[in-house]
């Protein structure tokens, strides 16, 4: 073992990525991926998660490279945060709450929502809005609010992203299925209850403490932060 591994197996450890679920909730296709249980709880084999990080890393800098978009979902409490300060830093798109059904599969009616919002956002930042009474300046304001949130991190989507990176593939069904569905791969940390066929590049790994998420946010980051630097010229 290198130096490097041993490095990046460390620091996976020290941030508790090793830690699974309770052999109970554990699903069969995460079986070759546990070292043993410890206190009733699942361990990952860090070294079979690292050759995991890597591969899936390698992927979204080729997606990265090709100028496709990237789309960072979760509606994990413990994740949210992150992963909207990690997918704007990188001007990604992202979902970081619930989940809206077709975003995906059909795109092109989420699409005319977002242009809506982006309508009646634009009109309040102009000040167009004092043509209105203002009963409908505050049902205006509400409906802005609540495209906001519904809308909001997926602003800059004009089509389907290259891929998607998912924290818990399992509580995300909705939006993996999705993507399967319209032929985008899926890059996802996931725990030992998750089931590791329907995600095209998955990450074994503890996908509900904070430290743990944040780290994969971190290699993903880093990873797309590479690729944009070395990207070739068109003109080459």
């Amino acid at each position: 073992m290198t130096k490097d591994k041993n490095t990046t197996i460390d620091t996976m450890f020290r941030n508790g990525f090793h830690f699974g679920v309770a052999r109970s909730r554990r699903h069969p296709s995460t079986k070759q991926y546990i070292f043993g249980v410890k206190n009733k709880t699942e361990i990952f084999d860090l070294e079979k998660s690292e050759v995991a990080l890597l591969a899936a890393l390698e992927f979204i800098k080729k997606v990265a490279a090709s100028g496709k978009q990237i789309l960072f979902v979760t509606g994990k409490s413990e994740a949210k945060e992150s992963l909207r300060s990690v997918a704007e830093k990188l001007h990604q798109p992202f979902v970081a709450g619930r989940w809206i059904g077709g975003t995906l599969t059909n795109f092109k009616e989420i699409r005319k929502r977002i242009d809506k919002f982006e309508s009646r956002n634009a009109e309040k930042e102009k000040g167009e809005l004092a043509k209105y009474t203002k009963k409908e300046r505050l049902l205006i304001d509400r409906e802005i609010a609540k495209l906001e949130v519904m809308f909001g991190g997926i602003v800059s989507m004009k089509d389907k992203p290259g891929v998607l990176v998912v924290i818990d593939p399992k509580k995300e069904a909705i939006a993996v299925e999705e993507a399967r569905q319209v032929g985008v791969p899926v890059v996802a940390l996931a725990s030992s209850d998750c089931d590791l066929s329907l995600v095209a590049y998955p990450v074994p790994g503890n996908d509900v403490a904070k430290a743990s998420i944040v780290y994969f946010l971190g290699e993903v980051a880093k990873a797309v932060s590479e690729s944009i630097v070395l990207k070739p010229e068109a003109t080459k």
